[in-house]
């Protein structure tokens, strides 16, 4: 499976901390944002990925992650030069899909719960069609929603509803089978003239090939699109990672865990950010891992 990362637009509700940063540079307590959805792909166990972003910005991009060697990882990157919906990311990359299945996350969300990794690797494994995520909100009007029956069979979608026949809201992560291009190809601009998601996800819903499988209690999805939101969620991190002393979307131990990388190339890269609690925290993480010798008895 490919992924795609969305990480386009002009962060316009975030100004002016997007007077010359994109958004998802800008930090989420300790780390920059594109490191949360880029977790989420590596903890699908993806390895090849596509970054879209403003022309912009796609050089602060690059000067971040750059290929991704470093963390396992083959990262390539294109430009989307104005929003023209989250659907046109798969146009922008039919040619790195190139027939694969693909995972499409938008850059910035947070996704973080227990057994996350568990239910990633059902969805990727059973997947037919498409594989949504839904997020119970008290909000419905402000999101996409989905309407799913008692067997938790997907009954609707429909965009920003005025009179919602749910509260599940459809996350900013999205897994498709290798027919998602032909069908991106195929769809009308909205009134607001955007490839809309949603029609993509109706296509496949019209086809009796649509899952949405709701995160329960206990998970947190944020998305970072306000002032406010931004806030909230570094202050979601912070409590996070101090009260249980684990990091969230540490790539670094992310690429470990998957076996992208050795202990021994997870430590360099901890040393590399020696005196800053992340380096060392990857830094006591490849420690754990790597064989102590042992000590002769006198």
């Amino acid at each position: 499976m490919k992924g795609i990362i969305l990480a386009g637009g002009s962060g316009t509700r975030l100004r002016p901390l997007t007077g010359a940063l994109s958004k998802q540079i800008l930090p989420v307590y300790d780390k920059p944002m594109i490191y949360y959805p880029l977790s989420v792909l590596m903890l699908a166990g993806i390895r090849d990925i596509l970054l879209i972003s403003s022309k912009d910005h796609s050089d602060s991009f690059r000067t971040l992650l750059g290929d991704g060697s470093q963390l396992g990882l083959n990262i390539s990157y294109a430009e989307q030069d104005q929003p023209r919906g989250i659907a046109e990311a798969l146009l922008i990359g039919a040619d790195f899909i190139d027939g694969d299945q693909v995972a499409l996350v938008l850059g910035d969300n947070i996704f973080h719960g227990p057994r996350f990794s568990l239910l990633l690797d059902d969805a990727l494994r059973q997947l037919d069609g498409a594989a949504l995520f839904g997020y119970r909100v008290r909000d419905p009007q402000r999101y996409g929603i989905g309407e799913i029956d008692e067997q938790g069979r997907l009954l609707s979608l429909e965009e920003k509803p005025r009179h919602p026949r749910s509260n599940l809201a459809v996350t900013g992560l999205y897994l498709y089978d290798n027919d998602v291009v032909e069908i991106a190809k195929n769809l009308t601009p909205s009134a607001r003239g955007e490839l809309e998601i949603t029609d993509v996800n109706l296509a496949y819903l019209a086809q009796g090939r649509a899952q949405l499988t709701p995160l329960g209690r206990g998970f947190a999805w944020l998305d970072m699109g306000t002032h406010d939101s931004l806030l909230q969620a570094a202050q979601y991190v912070q409590l996070v990672e101090q009260r249980q002393g684990e990091f969230i979307a540490c790539l670094e131990e992310l690429a470990l865990n998957r076996g992208f990388i050795t202990p021994e190339q997870c430590l360099s890269l901890g040393e590399k950010m020696n005196g800053t609690d992340y380096g060392a925290y990857v830094t006591e993480v490849a420690s754990r891992r790597i064989p102590q010798p042992a000590v002769r008895a006198a």
